[in-house]
C-alpha cells in the first residue's frame, strides 16, 4: 500500500463534471487497486502508517488505458516505412507483398520465448509513457492454431493485457479459399478462444483489402453468439457502412474512422459505441483525419489509442498520441485525457480501469508538472514521475 499525498489529482470520475480535480488531494493505491481517494486534509488516520510520497502538487492521473493495439508480433517493416517516405501509399505497398502479410512469416517463425519477450519489452516501455493497461490483439498468424497461441501469450499478461481475437485479413495462401476461411473463424477461431477464455472480445478489420461487410456480419454474429464483445477496424481507407454494423451489434468500439458518414456517426451515437481515434496511424499514413467535430456534437465518446503495430504506428506512448490528437485531429486538451482513461475503459467493457475511484484498477501516475496539457504540448518529453501499479 503507498499513499500520494498534496497532490494535485485529476480522477477522471465520471460522476464527476470534466475532468474531476481535487486540486490538494491524497490518493492511496494497493498494487494495482485505488483504495481511497480524497482532499489531503481528510485523509484518514488508517493510512497513516503508510508509506507516503509528497507529491509536492504535481498532477496524479489514473494509469493509462491504450485500447487498441497490435502489440504481440516479430520483425519490423523499417523498409516500407521508407517507401512510403518516397511517396508509396499503404495499399501499394501491400498489393506489393508487404503490409500485414509480411509480418506473418516472423511472427509465425518466432517462439513462444521470443514473442514473449518483445511483447515484455513493449509493455516496460508503455509502462514510462503512463500506460498501465493496454488491449492487444491477435492477427500476425492467421491460421487457428497460431492465432490462439498469440491469444493465450497475451492472455498471460493480464491484467496488464487485455487480449483482443482479431480477424484481420485473408492471408495470401487462403486467398482462392476465402468463404472457408472466413467459416474457419467463424466456426473455430472464435468458438474456441471462447470456450478457453482466451480474448474478450473479436475486432474485425473490415475495410478495403480486408474484410467485407457481409464476411464481418458473420463473424459478428459467431462473437455475440459466443458471448464476446464486437469492435471493428472501420471506415480507415473507405466507409463500406462498417460503423453502421459495429452499431447494429451494439459494439463496443468503432477504431480509426477516417472515413465515416453522418449516417454512421449518428448510428454510433445511438448505440453509445465508443470511436477510437488512432492519430499516430492517420498521420503517417497521410489520412484525412476522422470528422471529430461531428462525432463530438452527436456526443459520441471518443478514446486514443496507439495503435502499436509493425507497419503503420510503431509506438507505444499514448502521450504522443494525445499531441497528435490536439493538433491535427484538433480534439481537446479535455478530449485527450478522457480518450487514454475512462473513454478507453470504456471501449474494452472495463468499468474499474481508467479512473481513480475507490475499488477501482489500473493504478496511478505521477507527473512531473501540474497541468493537464503538459503531457500534449510537451510531446517526447519524459514527463512520467512514476507509476503505482
Amino acid at each position: 500500500m503507498f499513499v500520494l499525498r498534496n497532490a494535485r489529482v485529476m480522477t477522471c470520475d465520471p460522476a464527476q463534471p470534466g475532468l474531476g480535480f481535487v486540486d490538494r488531494g491524497a490518493v492511496v493505491v494497493d498494487g494495482d487497486r485505488v483504495v481511497h481517494v480524497c482532499d489531503d486534509a481528510a485523509l484518514p488516520a488508517a493510512y497513516a502508517k503508510a508509506p507516503m510520497h509528497d507529491c509536492s502538487g504535481a498532477l496524479v492521473t489514473p494509469g493509462l488505458v491504450d485500447c487498441h493495439t497490435h502489440a504481440i508480433f516479430a520483425g519490423d517493416r523499417a523498409n516500407e516505412f521508407a517507401l512510403r517516405a518516397s511517396g508509396a501509399s499503404y495499399l501499394e505497398i501491400a498489393e506489393a507483398g508487404g503490409g500485414i502479410a509480411a509480418t506473418l512469416t516472423p511472427t509465425r517463425a518466432a517462439s513462444d520465448g521470443e514473442l514473449t519477450a518483445l511483447l515484455d519489452q513493449r509493455l516496460a516501455l508503455a509502462r514510462t509513457t503512463g500506460t498501465t493497461t493496454m488491449e492487444a490483439k491477435s492477427g500476425y498468424d492467421l491460421t487457428s492454431a497460431g492465432e490462439l497461441r498469440l491469444l493465450r501469450l497475451l492472455a498471460a499478461r493480464r491484467p496488464a493485457i487485455v487480449p483482443t481475437l482479431l480477424a484481420h485479413l485473408v492471408p495470401p495462401e487462403r486467398a482462392a479459399d476465402r468463404d472457408a476461411f472466413v467459416d474457419e473463424i467463424v466456426t473455430a477461431w472464435v468458438p474456441r478462444a471462447a470456450s478457453l477464455g482466451l480474448a474478450t472480445s473479436v475486432d474485425v478489420y473490415c475495410d478495403t483489402g480486408a474484410f467485407t461487410l457481409a464476411e464481418t456480419r458473420a463473424i459478428f454474429t459467431a462473437a455475440r453468439a459466443a458471448r464476446l464483445g464486437v469492435r471493428a477496424h472501420a471506415g480507415q481507407f473507405a466507409d463500406v457502412g462498417a460503423a453502421e454494423l459495429v452499431a447494429e451489434f451494439g459494439g463496443l468500439s468503432a477504431d480509426h474512422l477516417e472515413q465515416i458518414s453522418p449516417h454512421g456517426v449518428h448510428a454510433l451515437a445511438r448505440a453509445g459505441t465508443v470511436a477510437v481515434m488512432l492519430p499516430g496511424a492517420c498521420v503517417q499514413l497521410r489520412l484525412p483525419p476522422p470528422p471529430v467535430a461531428r462525432l463530438r456534437d452527436a456526443g459520441v465518446a471518443m478514446a486514443i489509442a496507439s495503435d502499436l503495430n509493425p507497419g503503420s504506428s510503431y509506438s507505444c506512448s499514448l502521450p504522443l498520441q494525445m499531441w497528435i490528437a490536439t493538433t491535427h485531429l484538433q480534439m481537446s486538451v479535455e478530449e485527450a485525457w478522457l480518450g487514454v482513461t475512462r473513454h478507453a475503459a470504456r471501449a474494452l467493457a472495463l468499468p474499474d480501469r481508467g479512473a481513480l475511484v475507490a475499488g477501482n484498477h489500473g493504478g496511478a501516475v505521477l507527473w512531473k508538472t501540474d497541468l493537464p496539457a503538459d503531457i500534449c504540448y510537451r510531446y517526447g518529453a519524459p514527463l512520467v514521475d512514476r507509476v503505482f501499479a
